[in-house]
Order: C-alpha cells, then sequence, then structure tokens
C-alpha cells in the first residue's frame, strides 16, 4: 500500500508539473501572439509624425494640462528641469504604435520587481528597466502594537521609523516607480525636439494664462501646495519673499514646476527646500511665519 501511495504521489507530482508547463507555454505562445499582432497593426498603419506633433500640442496649449506638464528641482546649485510624466504619457500617445509594458516579474515577501519596457513598434526600438519596490514604508509615528524595522534621520534631524508596508502601500509606492521609469525610458523612445517644443509650448500656455490674471492664478498654485500639506509660509520661505511679491512671468513658474516635482513624487518638499536654501528645522525660517502667511490671506479675499 505504501509503495501504491508512493507511486500515486509521484505521478500527481507529475500530472502538476506537466499542467504547469502546458499553461506556460500556452501564455508564452498568446504573448508572442499578441505582440505579433501589434507590430502587424504598425506596420499597417505607420504614424504620420506632423499629425502626432500637433495633437500633443493642443495638449499643452490646454491651462489644465499645461500647469503640471514641466517639473524642476534644484541640484547641485542648478534647476534641474524635465517634461512631468503627464506630458511624457500625452506624448506616447500622440507618437503612436508606441507599446508600454509593465509586468511584475518577482514577488517575495521583501520586495516587488516590475519589468518597465517602452517600444516603438515602427522601429523595433526597446527600452527596458527592472523597478524594484521594497516592501517598507517609513513613519513619523508609530501605530499602537507597530514595530520599525529601523530608523533613521530624516532632513530636519527628527526620527522616521521603516515599518512593513501594507498592500496598498506596495501597490502605491510601485505605482509611483513604475510611472517615473516609463517617463524616463519614454523620453529616451521619442523624438527630443518634439518633447522640447511641447515643454516650450507648456510654459508659454502658463505665461499667457497667469498675465491674463495674476491673482487667480497665485490663489490656484497656493490652494495646490496646500492640498499636498505644503503651507504658504513654506512658499514664501522657498521664495525667498512674501507671497503678494510673486512675479507672474517668473515666480509662479517656478512654484508651479515645483509642486509638479513634489506631486510626481521626484522629490519631496524638504529635498526642494534643502537644495534652494539649505536644511531647516521645523522651528526656523528665514521669513516670519506671519508676514508670509499675511500676504496670502490679501491673495486669497482678492484684495
Amino acid at each position: 500500500m505504501a509503495r501504491d501511495a508512493l507511486a500515486l504521489a509521484v505521478t500527481g507530482n507529475g500530472m502538476a508539473t506537466r499542467q504547469n508547463e502546458t499553461t506556460t507555454a500556452h501564455s508564452s505562445a498568446m504573448a508572442k501572439a499578441e505582440v505579433e499582432a501589434r507590430f502587424a497593426v504598425a506596420i499597417g498603419r505607420p504614424r504620420d509624425v506632423d499629425v502626432s506633433r500637433l495633437t500633443l500640442l493642443k495638449d499643452c496649449k490646454r491651462p489644465m494640462f499645461a500647469e503640471l506638464a514641466v517639473y524642476s528641482k534644484p541640484v547641485g546649485g542648478k534647476n534641474l528641469e524635465g517634461p512631468s510624466i503627464r506630458l511624457v504619457e500625452s506624448a506616447l500617445r500622440a507618437f503612436g504604435n508606441m507599446d508600454v509594458r509593465y509586468p511584475t516579474v518577482l514577488e517575495d515577501d521583501e520586495k516587488r520587481i516590475v519589468r518597465v519596457t517602452v517600444t516603438d513598434l515602427e522601429s523595433n526600438l526597446t527600452f527596458s528597466a527592472d523597478v524594484v519596490v521594497s516592501k517598507t514604508v517609513e513613519r513619523k509615528k508609530l501605530k499602537e502594537g507597530q514595530i520599525a524595522i529601523s530608523t533613521r534621520a530624516n532632513t530636519y534631524g527628527e526620527t522616521v521609523y521603516i515599518v512593513a508596508a501594507t498592500d496598498d502601500d506596495t501597490n502605491t509606492k510601485a505605482g509611483a516607480l513604475v510611472s517615473k521609469t516609463m517617463r524616463t525610458l519614454g523620453i529616451r523612445a521619442l523624438p527630443g525636439d518634439l518633447i522640447d517644443e511641447a515643454m516650450w509650448t507648456a510654459r508659454e500656455t502658463m505665461r499667457n494664462q497667469d498675465a491674463q490674471d495674476p491673482k487667480a492664478a497665485r490663489r490656484k498654485i497656493i490652494d495646490a501646495f496646500d492640498s499636498e500639506g505644503i503651507s504658504p509660509a513654506d512658499l514664501a520661505r522657498f521664495l525667498g519673499k512674501p507671497l503678494a511679491d510673486v512675479l507672474p512671468a517668473d515666480d509662479l513658474a517656478t512654484l508651479r514646476k515645483a509642486f509638479a516635482a513634489v506631486k510626481e513624487r521626484h522629490a519631496t518638499w524638504a529635498e526642494l527646500m534643502a537644495e534652494k536654501n539649505g536644511p531647516e528645522t521645523p522651528s526656523g525660517s528665514r521669513l516670519d511665519a506671519a508676514k508670509a502667511l499675511a500676504p496670502y490671506e490679501a491673495v486669497r479675499k482678492g484684495e
């Protein structure tokens, strides 16, 4: 009986292995067929670059799109400026026949690895990169019963706790990292002059918009930062002047590009402040908070 049971177990394992192999082969065949179909469609319907260009520029002429089309952050004393994730996504759609994929290739208790691939189906040019998502997050405070994996000091010298991430935390981190990587690969795959012209058009759109109603533009960018937990006093410290003194053609553009950097997680607000003005403590400031808030109240009231 023991021998029969062993034979049955071996047979069962063999059947399971063959089923897994069959499933894997079937999935591979389907993936191959899908890719071949995409290439066939691209060859039969090639893009028109002139049409693609006009489609992207139309997006950049819309203020709601243009306000987050360009980001910048100070690095090494200079401002690093580039197209936002939103702009690159729009460019990929407008250019057409671009295939973007990001399957999970490995996952365990500590990390998730996602392979991001951007392929031009017409030229068969592919750019790929693996994104490693650690299953940890940082918290300023621990919940009751929560155990920290480790700690570190943040920009302000405060202790930050590193704890295990929830599934939602991991998915959020993965989404942000995949988007940033797709942006990087998309820039490499798309024509550089197309991206440059799109950024220029977006900047012109916002410059014209700001000139028409600078007070409304100020209120809007102040409210946008507030949604990220960044106060008017913080903005005044960042600019080194009261908000009532901002110049629509320069300061609003600077704030808008900084907001895009924070919104898309290219940099944290603390990192932007440290790069621009040097590290600060939460209680320290270059401007009195009350003086910084007074102009904001005036702007908010429409004075």
